[in-house]
């Protein structure tokens, strides 16, 4: 506590405290006086469990110890003075502060104790000893960012960030219980002004999966969610080795050869030293671990950073550094020693791929020894390939960029980070480690005799922690330039291949670049959506829309049961045609813009002439309302409420004066959907379908066999809509249950799942933003690498119910509850 005080104490030599209407020694009393009653000192106030104390600022300042024994000898008007002070400012102390308790701040090595409060302005923790400094103080409106920590695999840690630096927090606070933390951690999470939007670990993916995250930003993003943090050795946060190449005198980063493979853990990199570990692993009782060492402990981090951090490799050393033979000497006999070591898996820091080389520098001119071969220990030796410490680093972070990283990146997450961490993927993959390293391996609290406690602790604390297990599915692989721009490519599906192809294949390819670029830039600009007219043609809720290969001519489907078509360029409605009294679900336009094909709740498919203005045929397809309809080609898909999706393939169209007729020539059954099929959908490139239940089910086919490749549980209620991304790596879904799922096609992991304010019942997507319609009648434009709505519309006033977008999107049409067809326009 602050104060600013007037001293009206007065000490005898005894150090007895005086009142202020004791007579002393002239002498005596004129120097206390001068040096106390004639000017303010400024310090802190202490009330401790047997004194009371004044710590002044200024350090040429005696400190001053009341002691209570002393008091309590004197005279009742000295006790109550001094009782009434010391209430007086407990009570103060109370009023300011809402919530306190006894904390840790964890600093590299050592965990510092001390008292934090939190006021409804400040959080203010005090530290026991004044280090690093009397009291620390950090305003609430300044907070950026506040982790619940893993602090010694129990929860016990809060990581306060009033920047946006992810490295690095302002403090880190370790508490003895988990009650207590969280008190904290939702008491200044209500005071949050400033705060950056939360993101999941899935959302860092998809931005990195789409190249709007580097490498490197992604794992500070991995290392951060998983309790890895800069402030706690034991948990530093942990990079891969990349470069296998530390000899040659130029760095090919277009040989693979150079890399290392990212699939297998350090220790599995070489067979022979895997070998014995194998076979000592499997002659070893349970609890059974394949390596006796891990690839980020206290130990290991401080052997890289000893040359900018010498202090903790002292304290960590008692006092020595460690054997000259055995520091970090060499970049190249490192990683030589990591692959044949019997003991040496270690990993990597982020400070490899940063900026600042000073870590690689004996710039402090350091005494760390002398080596067996007469050479003094100084710079670290750097491979052939690196000019200095600079070049060395930015030719690291270049290989973490790099073509064949971005590749097999994911391979790697998944062994530190993913489903290959532990168990049965753990052991197949050979990376199993310790038990003490992994979370839950032991419950410290429930072991009764204090030394073992301390001894199992501080084992934890220097052995090495495995990160918090962040997936627990395989990790999509990134989209790399190779794939997005290739026309025609294989990509290795679980149990088969997927077959993916450019939708545009044989056009010129720099008007697919223009194309291209005409909607990054008009997505970027859909903001600025405007509408141009409105329309109410129907009698019920509009279902679908389908728009003419030439766009002159708009056809919607109602629960009215009639297909409307209406002209853009006359802005009038044409035709009205019924086929049934049952309501129309979807419809779409031929490629030939010479028919329009509708699905019916009368479990029917309808085909209508454009030319002819009359039905052409009736496709009985289904025994249960058709709810959803697609076409590829000569090929028709079919969703129905009677839990199947049908496959339909058809002649192409016959015309002829007299007649027209659909020849079916086969139907295909999918049945291995157990409940009613709510929507459907094709990837550009029709190589793959999707379709959604109204029990939250997303199955993925590929189409040239009809295999299931995916099928994954991901909403807890009907799914409205769902589309792949133009790319055909993702599938967006949205359902009753108000979330939007982003969906990887390779693996089937939900990378991204955001919760709308609303149900959202259709939308359009380029693969980073969504335009959405809500249950409100707005439209909402998300940004799903942010997880945030960057603008709403007014639209309809009821729920939209259908959407339509132009190739380039510049032209937008929506249909809705309220019976209307409104269209937009993008406004340059």
């Amino acid at each position: 506590m602050k104060a600013c005080v007037n001293f009206f104490f007065f000490f005898n030599k005894h150090c007895e405290l005086l009142s202020d209407n004791h007579v002393l020694l002239p002498t005596y009393r004129k120097r206390r006086e001068h040096c106390f009653l004639s000017r303010k000192i400024r310090g802190s106030f202490k009330i401790c469990s047997k004194s009371i104390i004044f710590d002044p600022e200024e350090l040429g300042e005696p400190i001053i110890k009341v002691c209570f024994y002393n008091i309590l000898k004197k005279k009742t008007k000295i006790k109550l003075q001094l009782i009434n002070i010391v209430g007086m400012l407990l009570r103060a102390a109370r009023q300011d502060c809402d919530v306190n308790c006894a904390v840790e701040m964890v600093m590299p090595l050592v965990c510092n104790p001390g008292h934090v409060c939190v006021t409804d302005k400040n959080l203010y923790f005090q530290p026991l000893n004044g280090y690093p400094e009397n009291v620390i103080q950090i305003e609430l409106h300044n907070v950026r960012r506040i982790y619940k920590r893993r602090h010694g695999l129990r929860p016990l840690g809060l990581e306060v960030f009033c920047s946006e630096n992810d490295f690095c927090s302002d403090i880190y606070l370790k508490f003895d219980n988990t009650a207590d933390r969280d008190e904290i951690y939702y008491y200044i999470a209500t005071f949050l002004e400033n705060h950056m939007t939360e993101h999941t670990a899935e959302s860092y993916m998809l931005q990195w999966q789409r190249g709007h995250l580097s490498s490197y930003q992604y794992l500070l993003h991995l290392n951060n969610l998983a309790d890895r943090s800069c402030n706690d050795l034991s948990q530093y946060p942990v990079f891969p080795w990349v470069i296998a190449d530390y000899t040659s005198p130029r760095l090919d980063m277009t040989n693979a050869a150079t890399f290392r493979d990212l699939s297998k853990p350090v220790g599995a990199l070489n067979k022979e030293r895997l070998d014995r570990l194998l076979a000592r692993y499997r002659g070893m009782p349970e609890p059974s671990f394949m390596y006796g060492s891990h690839y980020s402990s206290p130990g290991y981090v401080l052997f890289y950073l000893v040359r900018v951090a010498p202090e903790h490799m002292l304290c960590l050393q008692n006092g020595r550094y460690d054997h000259a033979d055995r520091m970090f000497n060499s970049i190249g006999e490192t990683w030589k020693n990591c692959l044949e070591g019997a003991t040496d898996f270690k990993e990597l820091i982020p400070e490899f791929f940063g900026t600042d080389p000073s870590f690689l520098e004996n710039r402090m001119s350091l005494d760390l020894g002398r080596r067996q071969n007469g050479s003094l220990v100084g710079d670290v030796v750097l491979p052939p390939w690196a000019t200095d410490s600079s070049d060395f680093l930015q030719k690291h972070k270049d290989a973490l960029e790099s073509q064949y990283v971005s590749e097999h990146l994911h391979e790697w997450i998944d062994l530190v980070f993913g489903f290959k961490q532990r168990g049965s993927e753990a052991v197949a993959a050979h990376n199993v480690f310790h038990p003490l390293t992994y979370e839950g391996g032991i419950d410290c609290d429930r072991i009764v005799d204090t030394d073992q406690r301390i001894a199992m602790l501080t084992q934890i604390l220097e052995f090495g922690q495995t990160p918090t297990q962040l997936f627990t599915s395989p990790h999509p692989q990134r989209i790399t330039p190779r794939f997005q721009n290739i026309t025609r490519s294989s990509i290795n599906m679980q149990a088969g291949s997927l077959r993916c192809f450019a939708a545009s294949q044989g056009e010129d390819s720099s008007f697919e670049d223009l194309t291209e670029e005409s909607r990054k830039l008009a997505w970027a600009n859909m903001e600025s959506l405007k509408p141009v007219s409105r329309h109410k043609i129907h009698k019920e809720a509009v279902t679908g829309i389908a728009v003419s290969r030439d766009g002159s001519a708009v056809f919607s489907t109602s629960q009215d049961s009639t297909l409307k078509m209406f002209s853009k360029e006359l802005k009038e409605f044409q035709r009205s045609m019924s086929f049934c009294n049952m309501p129309l679900s979807s419809c779409l336009v031929l490629a030939d813009s010479k028919t329009v094909v509708c699905s019916s709740w009368d479990n029917n498919v309808y085909f209508y002439s454009i030319p002819y203005g009359r039905r052409q045929d009736t496709l009985m397809g289904h025994d249960d309302a058709v709810s959803k309809m697609c076409w590829f080609e000569n090929t028709l898909y079919t969703a129905s409420w009677d839990s199947t999706v049908k496959v339909k393939f058809l002649h192409h169209m016959m015309y002829n004066t007299r007649a027209l007729k659909t020849y079916l020539i086969k139907t295909c059954l999918l049945s291995n959907i157990q409940i009613q099929v709510n929507t459907v959908g094709l990837n550009p490139a029709g190589t793959l379908l999707v379709s959604g239940s109204k029990d939250g089910t997303v199955t993925i086919w590929d189409t040239s066999n009809y295999r299931t490749l995916q099928q994954i549980h991901c909403h807890s209620g009907t799914i409205h809509h769902m589309a792949f991304s133009p790319d055909s790596r993702h599938v967006l879904s949205v359902g009753a249950d108000s979330c939007m799922k982003v969906i990887d096609v390779q693996t089937g992991m939900v990378i991204s799942s955001v919760k709308a304010e609303e149900e959202q019942r259709c939308f359009c997507w380029d693969g980073n933003w969504v335009l959405c319609g809500g249950q409100s009648g707005d439209l909402l434009l998300w940004d799903l690498l942010t997880n945030t709505v960057t603008k709403r519309i007014p639209a309809h006033s009821g729920a939209v119910t259908a959407m339509w977008m132009s190739e380039l999107c510049t032209t937008l049409i929506t249909g809705g509850e309220d019976r209307q067809i409104i269209f937009w326009k993008l406004q340059s």
